[in-house]
């Protein structure tokens, strides 16, 4: 098993499977120099072995939102630009939707603020059924920012995004999991098994077949059919020549379970 730490995040990885566990320190948010190392980290996990992606919280919370302090920022009030200063966020969640590795968040405690993106980029989204999710932004007067409107309104359907975003109101994992808006709501103590279960099997499956078919369907919302037939079409034939294609149709004409490798 390989361990470091991305500021505020710890790293392990293990079976192909990287699990990063935020660890916000103070109030539970995430500064933008943890943003910009988690972001370089993603960018290459492929290239290290990573075949599937884990990113859970510690403590009281999973994520309530970016550290805007001027520690954070290394900026005073005078010369904050608060258009540019979540840049870092924005990036960071760009790559996560961008990604062929596939992701599963395992979300506990508090959920506010940019933390509703690091939680529902994930593929697999699975929820302690006592985290509270509360959208901050028009709360505190601010308008929703990194990336936040063109995400959300293609994870949550609209009646319900205006309902999570223009009142603010905490909601309950048992009611986005109703919405469609997670995966699952589970008990505490079944949340940490429930998501490495599904990161584990993704690890072990077919690794280029399982990016290209999250990245044509996250495309697809996108692009006309012609683009997305066009991108289909591209996959298909940059699929065919990987080991676990052939090791999959093998499998099936022999009746037997596939055994991917990850190429």
């Amino acid at each position: 098993m390989v361990e470091r730490h991305l500021g505020d995040v710890s790293v392990r990885v293990a079976h192909g499977v990287a699990e990063l566990t935020l660890a916000p320190s103070g109030p539970g948010t995430v500064d933008r120099v943890t943003a910009t190392e988690l972001t370089a980290f993603l960018r290459g996990a492929q290239a290290e072995g990573v075949r599937a992606i884990l990113i859970t919280g510690s403590g009281r919370h999973f994520c309530v939102g970016a550290d805007m302090s001027q520690e954070s920022t290394r900026q005073t009030d005078s010369t904050l630009d608060y258009r540019t200063v979540y840049e870092p966020f924005a990036e960071l969640f760009e790559v996560l939707w961008a990604m062929e590795t596939p992701v599963v968040t395992a979300v506990n405690g508090s959920v506010g603020g940019v933390g509703w993106l690091l939680a529902l980029l994930g593929d697999i989204v699975v929820a302690d059924s006592q985290a509270r999710w509360t959208h901050v932004f028009t709360r505190a007067g601010m308008v929703p920012h990194a990336g936040d409107p063109y995400f959300l309104t293609r994870l949550v359907p609209y009646r319900r995004l205006a309902e999570i975003a223009l009142l603010s109101d905490s909601i309950t994992s048992a009611t986005l999991e109703s919405w469609n808006v997670i995966s699952r709501s589970v008990p505490t103590e079944e949340l940490m098994p429930t998501a490495r279960d599904f990161a584990e099997r993704l690890a072990a499956g077919p690794t280029r077949s399982l990016g290209l078919a999250k990245q044509l369907y996250r495309r697809a919302m996108d692009s006309s059919l012609a683009h997305s037939a066009a991108e289909e079409r591209a996959s298909v034939a940059l699929n065919s020549t990987t080991e676990d294609r052939a090791e999959g149709l093998a499998s099936l004409l022999e009746r037997r379970a596939p055994k991917f490798v990850g190429r």
